[in-house]
């Protein structure tokens, strides 16, 4: 039993302060006011969700490693240092036999998870169905359209890496299972309706994003039960007060959980005060879109998919200039959206930890409640990470501390 006394817990409506949290076992136990010194100056706040993480500290999803436990392990293991207890795995698009092989590594870590790592949750893949318009740092040559015939899923060609039909693609998705837990898609593009529907069958979460979709082509998507929006204003036309298009019927859509970027360049603070205003916190989930670049300084070089980026101070760039993700962590986006954004604490921490495990289905995660899994991690005075818990269990410490338990 561990005991946690003195912080200000950040509860689902309220910030206790000073309180006391009990972890046994795997879960917490008890929260109560009051409590000793231990932790004073200290918050404790819910294990942080990121559902659009690509890399992280020079390690890419897509890297062509022979290991095992592949990037995806290894980005497990980096993420605690940054509050980070669960994360999706996120692709950009790419020829079959990468996807195949980043998807083993997402099974074979979510069914044996490594010790001292964050949970390995069903991969994010930013898919080969987006639009080439509105593809960002997508590589073009990975894009296909998602044309059906009679239902059986084979479609036209990508070239320049090797072709292959975006029936192949489909193929590894499935075969994937439950190992794919979401995939951002263009609707508008020629069968996007139709791979929306095949989609939710296979039991994806259907995201939209990298895309020209019209506000009403947008609207057909969400009532086929598409629920997400990826990297909310990035990737698709701004908003016009006679064009709305797809933003628009994001803002306006109470069932559709938005994805934004919160390191104050992707989007305008003003912005992001604007959609929480729209949408509210329990809407939003507010997410790093990082790369291999995230947690390396100005100036370092990585890659996205194999190609290469340089880190710029929040955003990553391809060498013509292309904007190309993050090199954000969760834990900066969460200093950024108190400090820079002026969100409540309480907010701040719904959209980056209690939303995304909703929206993902996580079951007494992202939460500070009795009962529920002890994934927290807990924040300096300056809301830096000192100490991390997945599943009651202390996978890191910035320093050494006495912790009282009983």
């Amino acid at each position: 039993m561990i005991v946690l006394s003195g912080a200000d817990l950040v509860l689902p409506d309220r910030i206790l302060s000073p309180g006391t949290l009990v972890i046994d076992g795997d879960r917490i136990s008890d929260i109560r006011s009051g409590g000793s010194a231990a932790l004073h100056g200290h918050v404790i706040v819910p294990g942080l969700v990121d559902v659009h993480v690509h890399g992280v500290e020079g390690l890419d999803v897509l890297d062509d490693t022979r290991d095992e436990g592949g990037t995806v392990g290894s980005m497990a293991a980096r993420l605690p240092r940054y509050g980070v207890t669960a994360f999706c795995p996120t692709t950009t698009a790419c020829v079959p036999g990468a996807l195949a092989r980043v998807l083993g590594h997402v099974r074979r870590a979510r069914q044996s998870p490594a010790a001292g790592s964050a949970r390995v949750l069903p991969a994010h893949l930013e898919s080969n169905f987006i639009n080439p318009d509105y593809r960002g740092a997508q590589p073009i040559e990975c894009l296909c359209a998602p044309r059906r015939t009679g239902g059986t899923g084979r479609a036209g060609r990508a070239g320049g890496v090797g072709e292959f039909t975006a029936a192949e693609i489909l193929r590894e998705i499935e075969r994937g299972g439950p190992d794919v837990g979401i995939v951002t898609l263009a609707p508008e593009l020629d069968g996007g309706l139709d791979l929306v529907r095949w989609l939710m069958r296979q039991g994806c979460r259907v995201s939209l994003g990298h895309s020209a979709a019209s506000y009403e082509q947008a609207l057909d998507a969400m009532a086929l039960g598409a629920r997400r929006a990826t990297h909310l204003f990035n990737a698709m036309p701004p908003v016009h007060h006679r064009s709305p298009g797809l933003a628009g019927a994001v803002l306006q859509a109470e069932e559709v959980a938005a994805e934004l970027i919160c390191d104050g360049f992707h989007v305008h603070p003003a912005m992001i005060r604007t959609v929480l205003a729209a949408k509210g916190r329990d809407r939003i989930m507010a997410i790093t879109d990082g790369t291999a670049a995230a947690g390396l300084p100005a100036g370092a070089t990585a890659t996205l998919g194999g190609q290469p980026i340089t880190a710029g101070e929040t955003a990553a760039f391809l060498a013509d200039g292309t904007l190309a993700g993050s090199v954000m962590t969760l834990d900066r986006v969460l200093r950024t959206l108190v400090a820079r954004m002026l969100v409540p604490l309480v907010d701040a921490v719904t959209m980056c930890a209690t939303t995304p495990a909703r929206e993902l289905g996580l079951v007494g995660q992202g939460t500070l409640v009795p009962g529920a899994l002890a994934d927290l991690a807990v924040l300096d005075s300056r809301l830096f990470v000192a100490e991390t818990y997945v599943g009651g269990r202390l996978v890191y410490s910035r320093n050494t501390r006495r912790r009282d338990s009983v």
